[in-house]
């Protein structure tokens, strides 16, 4: 049952709520005033690569409502938005010229939201890498690393005098291995050696980008978002504890050993064997450039087997549509874990929600599942807050439905309903919870202090 408003505690005033989306998910226009091809429109057309055989050609439409979606963030109440710039939009082929169309686009976007009051959360790679660059090799070729700081350079130019904050990678773990392992993602290659290279060249032309970016006079923070999860054995037995190490390896470690120590985890490292990335000179030391914060998306938690992989649908926990269970205290755990292990940087939620089965009925959207889904994560936030992690803020995924992948549009995250038919927004009942409760944490704000 979800907490009502007087339950939740209340947060320090300068912490930050925000929504987010990503730009191919709701974007749309993904052929006009100029855009290139991304890996995500290449990988929609391959027969079977989605669910619904759907694509994100015209998604929610974004680019034509910009306006209206920003008076629903700003409805909302929230600090911040968190959104994506669409790299094929603004540079078509991924080298050279840059599309003044889509560049004048994300002006409009980021003016729009200051005029009303809201902080850009900017993210620079939401996984629709150019394709041409991949027709080049992609991730998996060192020069796309520097193709990358020259993007960044470049969107730090036109929007960085106007930006709070600057992410240089969403995910880099889902575009490595789901990208290039399992390949149930865009570009769709499976082949776990060049999975692990992808992921090496990720954090990289993060570090490299942070490099350029405050030589350049940046004035936003500048980080990255990573998905993480606490990884436990189904069992007890010394198998199953190996293998949840292991994986934990994979996911967490990974990225964090050399983002916070400057080297990978030595376990994983000889695990991969062959598969281990091709690193140079100087790559470990650039990938530890210091960050202004740290970014969490967190959904589930795991649960593995040394015989069947990740098994976490067997508890009797409630599950999600994505038939993901609903662990919010795995994310207190997630974080004091990640406080106890590495020294942070302020700490993001920067994704967090859940799809639903939601129906539209009489112009309304009872999501109360969704709506106690967010209070629950939102308690478990601040149970790490008060445990002495530096928290700085939450973010709920997703302002609005959109095209959740390899999922299409079957997989509904929005706190706000679209209606694919007509493109009509509707608010859902966790739209006005989250509006609720970011107006009863302003008001617990303005209460005056005992002596």
């Amino acid at each position: 049952m979800s907490r009502t408003l007087t339950e939740l505690p209340s947060f320090p005033p300068d912490f930050v709520w925000g929504v987010a989306t990503s730009a191919f998910q709701i974007e749309g226009a993904a052929h006009e005033a100029g855009k290139g091809e991304s890996i995500w429109d290449r990988f929609c057309r391959q027969p079977g690569a989605i669910a619904d055989g759907s694509n994100g050609d015209i998604a929610c439409d974004h680019i034509k409502r910009v306006d209206e979606d920003l008076d629903l963030i700003a409805r909302l109440g929230v600090d911040a938005y968190r959104f994506s710039v669409s790299w094929p939009r603004v540079q078509p082929d991924g080298r050279g010229a840059f599309n003044e169309a889509g560049l004048a686009f994300y002006d409009r976007l980021v003016d729009g939201l200051l005029a009303r009051g809201l902080r850009p959360y900017l993210t620079l790679n939401h996984w629709d890498l150019p394709q041409a660059l991949q027709d080049g090799g992609g991730w998996a070729v060192r020069d796309t690393v520097h193709r990358f700081v020259d993007y960044a350079r470049a969107v730090n130019a036109r929007l960085g005098d106007r930006l709070a904050a600057v992410t240089t990678h969403n995910e880099p773990w889902v575009m490595a291995v789901l990208g290039h392992e399992s390949g149930i993602f865009a570009p769709g290659i499976r082949h776990r050696g060049t999975a692990m290279q992808v992921a090496h060249h990720l954090l990289l032309s993060h570090g490299l980008a942070l490099q350029a970016l405050r030589a350049d006079g940046c004035r936003s923070r500048l980080g990255i978002v990573l998905n993480l999860s606490p990884i436990g054995p189904a069992t007890d037995s010394p198998e199953d504890r190996a293998a949840a190490w292991l994986e934990d390896g994979r996911l967490v470690r990974w990225y964090m050993d050399p983002l916070l120590l400057g080297r990978y985890p030595e376990d994983v490292w000889q695990h991969l064997g062959a598969d281990a990335p091709r690193i140079e000179p100087g790559d470990l030391a650039a990938i530890a450039t210091p960050m202004d914060y740290l970014g969490i998306n967190y959904y589930t938690r795991g649960v593995v087997s040394a015989s069947g992989g990740w098994s976490a649908q067997s508890s009797g926990l409630p599950l999600t549509d994505m038939g993901w269970e609903v662990v919010p205290e795995g994310l207190t755990e997630l974080l004091l874990r990640l406080h106890r292990d590495w020294d942070l940087p302020p700490v993001y939620v920067m994704e967090n929600g859940a799809a639903f089965r939601d129906e539209l009925v009489d112009g309304q959207v009872m999501d109360t599942e969704r709506r106690d889904y967010i209070a629950r994560h939102i308690a478990a936030t601040h149970q790490a807050l008060a445990a002495g992690v530096p928290m700085a803020g939450y973010m709920v995924w997703s302002l609005m439905d959109n095209f959740e992948w390899a999922s299409g549009y079957a997989k509904r995250f929005g706190i706000v309903h679209v209606d694919y038919a007509t493109l009509a927004r509707t608010p859902k009942q966790s739209y006005h919870w989250y509006r609720h409760f970011l107006q009863s944490q302003r008001a617990q704000r303005q209460q005056p202090q005992a002596a």
